[in-house]
């Protein structure tokens, strides 16, 4: 045992340090992005109530939710008879549906915000950036109290590449420099997006960086944390071979929160034409399949990208779009990606449609595989501890962004909900 021991310290150590397992932290369904010329402290609220809107003038919510429970039911295939929803059955679920969704678009319309100083903001100069750096920061400290204030709030600043490295860090100290100065802290839900990463050095380089701004703004080591996007064909293969991914992630030292997929910078890097840059692509799918490796047991988080097919138009085009959009996401969310970008109001609709109906469909199910596991019930599926972590992280995630209610959850698993959060920490009960 001791010569064992000693040779698996090394393991022993990678497996504590680096794969930590899932962290015990909320990740956001979606992140909107809003260019950082655009921002006020009312955004959400605005937003969720042009939503609404907007389904109120194309037929209502009823019957959106309808076209993506028909959708979902197709895309599954024929149930045996014995399994088939009766058509009150499945009238009900769509009301039910479209409530919670409405719900959620007057209650909390946008899950994840960034305020973009990249793309979507452009070079528009010193004087003008930093001017908007504060006015940002100035509102996200009064946005925190309005209605419909999202979770998690922030900014995407420009890379760092020789041409706007300095530039992107000056808006970085700006947004934080203000940040401090109107509320009087950095706040617990603050998120940074570090935007075209090609090498893992830039990832070091945004440590120093983050190490830095703390000393600068006497805040405790540790406090910043970044998001990497990932949008260059580098970061997925490397010069040597490698996939440079996995060690992006370790060289933040704990710092990196997500990665997020890029879908059109890194589309058109690899040769992909315009009309074909998309979230479902081939090359999209396997630089995601490369980053859902790279963050397995690392507790970091994964983002898919977005879609520039806005819901806006006829009639037609934009229930094409919808339709779009809600297949996307339902797809993602199938290869357990749980989070994407939404770039428009008209979007947000959809995203909560779609979310809300893969959860509330399987959430029965999976609450009943997950009691039958813990009180060792006779069941058709034998389920072990992962798939035990699996399905309570399900239900939680279903908990979190309002697609269920504790009361479902706890009367379908038979379990509180501090035993729901044990059971997705770790496969069992004490």
């Amino acid at each position: 045992m001791a010569d064992i021991d000693s040779l698996l310290g090394d393991t022993d150590e990678l497996l504590a340090g680096s794969y930590p397992g899932e962290r015990d932290v909320r990740q956001p369904v979606h992140t909107v992005y809003v260019p950082g010329d655009r921002t006020t402290p009312d955004l959400p609220r605005r937003w969720g109530r042009q939503a609404l809107d907007f389904v109120d003038e194309h037929g209502g919510m009823l019957q959106l939710a309808g076209k993506v429970i028909t959708a979902t039911r197709k895309e599954a295939g024929p149930l045996p008879t014995s399994q088939m929803p009766s058509l009150h059955q499945v009238a009900r679920e769509a009301e039910l549906l479209a409530e919670a969704v409405t719900t959620k678009l007057e209650t909390e319309p946008i899950e994840d915000l960034r305020l973009d100083f990249e793309d979507g903001f452009g070079d528009r100069g010193d004087e003008v950036e930093d001017e908007w750096a504060i006015k940002a920061a100035r509102d996200v400290v009064t946005g925190r109290s309005e209605t419909g204030a999202p979770a998690f709030a922030g900014i995407r600043f420009k890379c760092l590449e020789a041409a706007t490295r300095e530039r992107g860090l000056r808006t970085l100290d700006l947004f934080l420099a203000e940040l401090i100065a109107a509320g009087g802290e950095v706040p617990d839900n603050l998120v940074l997006t570090l935007p075209k990463v090609s090498t893992v050095d830039q990832v070091r380089a945004m440590v120093l960086a983050c190490r830095a701004l703390e000393r600068e703004h006497n805040l405790g080591e540790g406090t910043l944390t970044f998001e990497i996007q990932v949008e260059t064909p580098q970061l997925v293969l490397g010069a040597d071979g490698t996939m440079p991914l996995a060690p992006a992630i370790h060289a933040g030292e704990g710092r990196v929160t997500s990665l997020h997929y890029g879908t059109y910078d890194y589309s058109a890097s690899m040769g992909v034409a315009a009309a074909y840059q998309a979230m479902d692509h081939p090359v999209a799918d396997f630089a995601k399949n490369q980053m859902m490796l790279a963050v397995a047991g690392t507790g970091v988080h994964l983002s898919d990208g977005s879609t520039n097919i806005l819901p806006l138009g006829e009639p037609e085009e934009v229930h094409h779009a919808w339709a779009l959009h809600a297949g996307l996401i339902r797809r993602h969310l199938k290869r357990g990606i749980y989070q994407g970008w939404d770039l428009h109001p008209h979007q947000l609709p959809t995203r909560f449609l779609a979310t809300f109906a893969f959860f509330r469909e399987g959430g029965a199910p999976a609450a009943h595989r997950l009691r039958s596991y813990v009180y060792k019930a006779d069941s058709t599926v034998l389920d072990e501890p992962a798939t035990a972590k699996a399905l309570a992280r399900y239900l939680q995630r279903g908990l979190v962004c309002g697609a269920h209610t504790e009361e479902f959850v706890t009367t379908h698993t038979k379990l509180s909900l501090g035993e729901l959060a044990q059971l997705a920490r770790t496969g069992h009960l004490n």
